[in-house]
């Protein structure tokens, strides 16, 4: 059989390197599956063409045009998972440790086109935060905003998650607007490679928004400048030599780092033997050591209980570990692949016989494993290796050195306090999990470790049913951690798109700030004049169109009457001496929810026309109290516009209720839906 060559993705071509050829042996059989190479490139080609086709042409592009790619991006992975999860079982993964690489992958590009459509404008300016007035009369204000930095994404990924690994990275860099550079690990680039044709066989990338080099990154990091943007993950001496680069070093290039990661789990003092929190605590330690044969970034690798349950949680876990099935992935009765190569199973033995040097073995053997399959050799598994370490604090490998394999180490601690000190003895990880039901001890844990953790899973019999277990990163919550693993943050919604972007204050008039952004801003020229706003369609709605209206006086009779009809007879609108007592009111006053209502009633034109629904209010404040006698009136102005679909789309409106004294009494943002 013809091994495949795999070829580059550069300069919008396929590219086979020119010698060098690296073969990629398979996790399960030893055989080569595939041969690589990057010789031949030019890197700084390579850049150039990210940077001056690529970005540009992203840039064009708005957020909510570039998260329909990453929605079609998903859809083409999901179409073609069959293909991907047959190459996904020569890297050692089974069928479950695939799914959470393949469809795990295209999950994150639906998630983050889904937020890209719903947090972020139609527009390629992403503003930061409320209007800063910095001046007395309001002519001279601030605007935080984020632009798209006009570089090159570069992400390098590691070996354990080939697909997943980077699409997590990809999704913001292509959303945020900057084209990217693909640098997979070598011992699993094969699948990178055929995610990376299926998108690019899309048509739905921009020319030059995604290059893929299989191989060596020669020269590449000699050609960076400041604006590109440097996104890896992989081993904290890696980390350190690539971060030291004197080209990254010179020229400022952001870079974000995922590194090593020694996470713990906790075990709470409340949860014996006899609680659910006790058999969801072995479970998911079990899990996480063997989820793609332990080759996580995010997997249990210190697991600390209370020191009166050290036999008996060495015990379940051994029970539970004992029915792992080690063998050729692509069977069904495989509980547990291969490690991805033999050089990485001989690593993880290595650094075994370290932490052995202080915890003793209870379970596994790391000389020899059964196996099943035909196809399956030895060299590249291993079974499940449980540790025991009875002196955690007299212990030092434990909180060092990490197996990057099925291996996590029991600990004991004395009480709460000692348990958070050990788990932050590990100097910063990805994540950490507690098993409790007591909502104090998860609080004390958070308040003790938040600062050592980037993510914090609290488990219990309440949401185990659906929690996503601890080794789980998602779309929507920040991935990373400080300290040991990189200090760096990926994914996070929104947060994980502004790594790829620039934040700048800009000022100026209302006026020229309004403009720059597309969003009226306070002090801005309005258009009063005829039709009313909610004459307008979507389309034809220009910002900072306003109505003025007149006022409207509020009586007793209207204050009592409200109280009644709607049941809110809270003392501040019916009882005078009580009202007055209160330090906030001068004597009986309207209620808020009665300011709105009459609000609404000054400006909304109540014809059919193109509002088809109010959608809601945001940042509603009640500013002064409004009392028997006293007059309101409403500006209602046009704030921005997102478009939703091909039939309406959604109007922020500024709205501002002044009194009598042109006091301010209430201000919010009211939402619409408006027809096309």
């Amino acid at each position: 059989m013809t091994v495949p060559i795999l070829k580059n993705y550069v300069q919008g071509k396929w590219f086979e390197g020119r010698g060098g050829l690296v073969d990629i042996a398979s996790a399960v059989t030893g055989e080569t599956v595939a041969k690589t190479s990057s010789a031949g490139v030019d890197f700084k080609g390579v850049l150039d063409y990210a940077r001056h086709v690529g970005g540009p042409a992203l840039r064009k592009l708005t957020f909510h045009e570039r998260a329909y790619i990453l929605k079609d991006l998903a859809k083409a992975i999901t179409d073609k998972k069959e293909d991907l999860y047959k190459l996904s079982t020569e890297t050692g993964a089974t069928r479950k440790d695939g799914w959470i690489d393949i469809e795990g992958g295209a999950g994150t590009l639906y998630s983050m086109s889904s937020k890209g459509r719903r947090e972020l404008p139609d527009d390629v300016i992403l503003i930061d935060g409320a209007p800063e007035t910095i001046s007395r009369e309001g002519t001279f204000v601030g605007q935080h905003v984020y632009t798209s930095r006009h570089g090159v994404a570069v992400l390098i990924d590691a070996f354990n998650f080939p697909v997943w690994g980077m699409l997590e990275k990809l999704s913001t860099a292509l959303l945020a607007g900057m084209p990217a550079i693909v640098k997979p690990a070598t011992q699993t680039a094969y699948l990178t490679e055929a995610a990376v044709r299926i998108m690019i066989e899309t048509g739905r990338l921009p020319e030059g928004a995604l290059q893929l080099v299989v191989g060596s990154v020669g020269d590449l990091f000699d050609h960076l400048i400041g604006q590109d943007v440097v996104s890896f993950t992989g081993s904290a001496s890696t980390a350190l030599k690539l971060k030291s680069h004197p080209r990254v070093l010179s020229e400022g290039v952001r870079f974000i780092a995922e590194q090593d990661s020694l996470n713990a789990s906790i075990l709470g003092p409340d949860a014996g033997p006899d609680t659910p929190e006790f058999d969801l605590f072995i479970k998911e330690v079990v899990r996480e050591m063997t989820v793609k044969a332990g080759q996580k970034c995010t997997a249990i690798r210190r697991a600390f209980v209370p020191a009166a349950l050290m036999d008996a949680a060495e015990a379940a876990l051994k029970a539970r570990l004992s029915k792992i099935t080690i063998g050729d992935p692509a069977l069904e009765d495989a509980r547990m692949g291969a490690l991805v190569s033999a050089a990485q199973c001989k690593d993880v033995r290595e650094k075994i016989r370290e932490l052995a040097g202080e915890a003793r073995i209870v379970h596994g053997d790391i000389e020899d494993v059964e196996v099943i399959g035909a196809r399956a050799k030895k060299d590249a598994f291993i079974s499940p290796v449980l540790l025991r370490c009875d002196d955690p604090w007299g212990a030092k490998k434990v909180h060092e050195v990490e197996a990057f394999g099925p291996v996590s180490t029991l600990m004991p601690y004395r009480d709460l306090d000692d348990a958070i000190a050990l788990a932050d003895r590990g100097e910063g990880s990805l994540v950490m999990s507690v098993f409790t039901y007591d909502g104090d001890i998860a609080r004390q844990v958070v308040l003790g470790a938040g600062a050592f953790h980037g993510r914090i899973i609290v488990i219990n019999r309440d949401c185990a049913k659906e929690s996503t277990g601890h080794g789980s990163p998602l779309p929507v919550l920040v991935h990373g951690g400080p300290g040991r693993a990189g200090g760096g943050e990926e994914l996070g919604g929104v947060r994980g798109v502004k790594h790829y972007m620039q934040r700048t204050a800009l000022q100026g008039s209302p006026d020229v700030i309004s403009k720059i952004v597309r969003s009226w801003t306070r002090g801005a020229k309005t258009d009063a004049g005829a039709p009313h706003p909610f004459r307008l369609k979507f389309g034809e709605l220009e910002l900072g169109k306003t109505i003025e209206t007149a006022p409207r006086t509020i009586t007793l009779e209207d204050i009592e009457h409200f109280a009644h009809f709607t049941g809110d007879t809270f003392y501040a609108h019916m009882d005078e001496a009580a009202a007055k007592a209160n330090p906030f009111f001068p004597g009986r006053v309207a209620h808020g929810y009665l300011i709105l209502s009459f609000a609404a009633g000054l400006f909304v034109d109540p014809a059919p026309g193109p509002v088809l629904a109010n959608y809601g209010l945001d940042d509603l404040r009640f500013l002064t109290p409004v009392s028997p006698g006293d007059s309101i009136k409403v500006r209602l102005t046009a704030k921005s516009k997102k478009k939703r679909n091909d039939d309406y789309g959604e109007v922020r409106w500024d709205v501002s209720v002044t009194n009598q004294k042109g006091e301010p009494v209430a201000s919010y943002d009211l939402l619409t839906m408006n027809a096309i």
